[in-house]
């Protein structure tokens, strides 16, 4: 097998280890909350400063605190013992009824799945999408810190599960999640069980045009505050498959309405020749790095576009490794760049421009609707079936290929984008309650071209059992210019 290949199926086999991790403390908080407080809800709600941010619905004072992290102390020194058993749907609902778990409830009502497999941990059932380990020793390092108005449940990187992290505040994300929450109200979905039961009843269409409406008001307010601001340049980065492009598309169309001259440039275009472009640790071109940037030119180039001169912006021509002569651009008198690209937040990026020239956005697929209270739907999974729906329809990659990569992908954002998304002066959500429902049909039919035998297999069944929880949704109703429309085609905008 290649190595590249190689590199990538073993961080695979990493991740999936991270995410059995992630269920089995999940598992251990929820009997330690049960302990110390008989009947409380667990609500496990999304990833915050590499932990996982979850609701009580008590106050947990202090000593609470440090009873529930002793009880899951103490469970996991016992190495107390998961079991699971699978029964049918029907048997799952009686029993879930009989504790009145009314997430568990929904989602069963909800689901075309004919066999549940459940889990026990001292006697409290519950269920996991990604099994965990097969005792809670398995398990060993976490602490829990208040984060008002919950709290956080820290746990290594998959990267390494020998200790935990360093971690920082993240207020302006966290934001950006409880905006994302009063959307779910809005819409009244928060999880699975509850989108699939508006799918069945015919709501499918009235989600769509309202989580699109919701996206276009908030495209509406960043590019109102971008005219009174007055700033000149733009910068929008995100991670992979976050939307960008058409975001930044958007964008330029409210900044228009709002009398304004929008320039798009792409930094991709001042990529260094790939004879300049650094390596990563496997001796592959790293177009991750900051270093791949021409940034002197990049600078020299913004700088002047500001001041009205003409610019000759160049193609970078990824397949030649090579910048061709490009387009030559003029900024209008009221005109304002777009800047988009994954360094864009960091400040050394663009370091000769001035501050109060500059307006940061940070973009990205910040999924929180969830499968039900103690299971939550990873925002990078919404990017992976984004990106493996583009790539392979559009791009003419291998959904093996896709899959080997995404690891390389996650390490790039994690070391070069995620840093800085701090810095942002906004956040845009691109995520789409209703996306995995209309992904699911073609989605499926990519990820189940691996047979059984190739070793990205349990990648791939991972992904098969993922999918098989939503109802389909067809695209009839997402409209043209949609964020998703970029990865599943039919967009009105041309990329």
């Amino acid at each position: 097998m290649h190595d590249n290949s190689e590199h990538g199926l073993r961080d695979l086999t990493k991740l999936n280890v991270w995410r059995r991790y992630q269920s089995t403390l999940s598992f251990v908080l929820f009997v330690a909350v049960q302990k110390v407080f008989p009947g409380a809800r667990l609500r496990i709600e999304h990833s915050l400063t590499k932990g996982l941010y979850f609701v009580v619905n008590r106050k947990l004072s202090h000593s609470a605190m440090l009873d529930i992290e002793r009880e899951m102390k103490r469970l996991i020194e016992k190495d107390v013992p998961i079991t699971s058993k699978t029964m049918t749907k029907e048997q799952a609902l009686r029993l879930f009824r009989q504790v009145g778990s009314r997430d568990k409830i929904i989602f069963l009502e909800n689901t075309k799945k004919k066999r549940i497999t459940v889990y026990s941990l001292c006697h409290v059932k519950d269920m996991y999408v990604m099994p965990p380990f097969a005792s809670t020793g398995a398990a060993r390092i976490f602490s829990l810190e208040t984060y008002p108005p919950g709290y956080v449940l820290f746990f290594p990187t998959w990267q390494d599960l020998s200790r935990l992290p360093e971690c920082k505040p993240q207020p302006k994300l966290a934001r950006i999640f409880n905006e994302y929450g009063e959307w779910a109200r809005i819409l009244g979905i928060n999880d699975i069980g509850q989108l699939n039961h508006a799918i069945r009843t015919g709501m499918g269409s009235e989600i769509v045009k309202i989580t699109e409406a919701l996206h276009e008001k908030k495209i509406v307010y960043i590019s109102d505050r971008i005219v009174r601001s007055k700033k000149k340049l733009i910068l929008i980065a995100g991670p992979s498959s976050a939307g960008k492009t058409t975001f930044t598309k958007r964008l330029a169309i409210q900044l228009y309405v709002n009398g304004l001259v929008p320039l798009i440039i792409e930094a991709d275009d001042y990529f260094l020749p790939h004879s300049r472009t650094p390596c990563d640790e496997y001796g592959r071109l790293d177009f991750e790095s900051i270093d791949a940037v021409d940034l002197p030119l990049l600078n020299q180039h913004l700088m002047r576009t500001i001041k009205g001169k003409k610019v000759m912006v160049p193609s970078y021509n990824f397949r030649t490794g090579r910048r061709n002569k490009g387009t030559e651009v003029r900024l209008s008198k009221n005109g304002v760049i777009l800047l988009e690209g994954i360094h864009c937040l960091n400040e050394v990026f663009t370091r000769r421009i001035p501050k109060p020239l500059k307006l940061k956005i940070y973009i990205s697929a910040l999924t929180q609707l969830n499968i039900d209270d103690h299971n939550r739907i990873s925002t990078t999974d919404t990017r992976m079936l984004r990106r493996i729906v583009r790539d392979t329809q559009f791009r003419g990659f291998d959904i093996r290929t896709i899959l080997n990569r995404w690891s390389r992908v996650r390490k790039g954002e994690e070391k070069n984008i995620y840093p800085s998304q701090e810095e942002a002066d906004e956040m845009f959500n691109s995520a789409l309650v209703y996306e995995p429902a209309v992904l699911r049909n073609v989605c499926l039919s990519i990820v189940k071209r691996v047979k059984k035998r190739e070793p990205e297999y349990e990648e791939t069944k991972r992904l098969v059992d993922f999918l098989s929880l939503f109802c389909t949704l067809g695209e009839r109703d997402v409209p043209s210019n949609s964020i998703l429309r970029e990865f599943i085609g039919g967009s009105s905008f041309v990329y």
